[in-house]
């Protein structure tokens, strides 16, 4: 699909498209920068480790970050780890239970007031 093609339209609308590619990194830079995210995610440095992760697609280091954040009651981006990794076992609980929280939102919103 031409995305430049179909965002075109809104082109005056002071509307922008962000695109992303993953770093051409080589293996000997990737391994370093992996070891580097783990020696700062060992010291409690998240965020400058996720950075490190996301950069190379560090897929057991974006699962760890998902889960720290997860501890933290941080669903929303721990959901985002999970999904950069990809890991569905771990994405999709999170999913069905924010559909729930929606499905109840919804309802309640629907519902006559008593």
């Amino acid at each position: 699909m031409d995305y430049k093609k179909v965002f075109d339209k809104f082109e005056d609308q002071g509307f922008f498209l962000k695109t992303s590619a993953k770093a051409g990194l080589d293996g000997a830079v990737k391994v370093s920068l992996n070891r580097r995210g783990n020696t700062l995610f060992n010291q409690g440095d998240i965020e400058g480790a996720r950075r490190i992760f996301i950069t190379t697609g560090y897929s057991d280091g974006l699962c760890r970050i998902g889960d720290y954040y997860q501890s933290k009651g941080r669903l929303l981006d721990a959901l985002k780890m999970y999904w950069i990794a990809p890991d569905h076992s771990k994405s999709e609980p999170i999913i069905i239970r924010l559909s729930d929280l929606i499905r109840n939102l919804i309802k309640e919103e629907d519902s006559p007031d008593d």
